[in-house]
């Protein structure tokens, strides 16, 4: 199946180092994020793994669940946190599914269904598609899509950016512009007449262009 933004978050049971996961009933009503790796040893997601483990309290303070994916064994993901804490000073203390039937990989569209049912004899640049992050929130909807090749490490504090601009904009009628960080200068959504905005806004905007309209962000507790 081919997903997009808005579509509802595939289910799905599996394995994980932190035992069965019924997917949607992990999610419950929280924000998540689901990034995947095409097997297990692999060097640039050996240092994304100990980034994520790092951020770790960044993601719990935004009511965040964080769930990894590698196509290998669970077995195997656990012989792998012990490489990733040596080598990179934190141990993952969150799940990661094992997917060696390749179900989840090809249900969130990472594979192709002629992919097979093993991820034996299979190597990383057989599964290199197996490269997402997907940011799920409370409704179970993708929020956010995004594919990296294998030799470019994924930006987390990039995705803990996007996350904020997700929160905030699920809750106020506003767009975030580009390179926005917590606490900037914010857009008045498109879909907000100038009236509407003159109640939410009483002190005014400004206005380089009739359809820009600037004002501080909506006070919202900082993270």
């Amino acid at each position: 199946m081919s997903l997009r933004i808005n579509d509802i978050a595939p289910d799905f049971s599996a394995e994980t180092t932190q035992g069965l996961m019924n997917f949607h009933e992990w999610l419950g009503g929280s924000w998540a994020v689901l990034f995947s790796h095409p097997k297990d040893f692999t060097p640039v997601c050996t240092t994304e793994l100990g980034r994520m483990a790092h951020l770790a309290p960044e993601f719990a303070k935004r009511g965040v669940k964080v769930v990894g994916l590698s196509v290998d064994p669970v077995d195997k993901h656990a012989l792998w946190a012990d490489d990733i804490a040596e080598t990179q000073g934190a141990m993952p203390d969150f799940p990661m599914i094992g997917d060696p039937t390749l179900a989840v990989a090809k249900l969130y569209d990472m594979l192709p269904a002629a992919a097979g049912d093993s991820a034996d004899g299979r190597t990383a640049a057989d599964n290199q598609t197996v490269r997402h992050v997907f940011v799920i929130g409370p409704d179970k909807k993708i929020k956010l899509m995004i594919a990296y090749p294998m030799t470019t490490g994924r930006n987390f504090d990039e995705i803990l950016r996007v996350i904020d601009s997700l929160q905030l904009t699920a809750n106020h009628r506003v767009a975030t512009p580009a390179n926005w960080t917590f606490g900037q200068d914010v857009i008045i959504a498109g879909s907000v007449s100038n009236e509407e905005a003159k109640g939410l806004y009483p002190d005014g905007w400004a206005a380089p262009k009739p359809y820009l309209r600037i004002v501080p962000q909506p006070g919202v507790s900082k993270v």
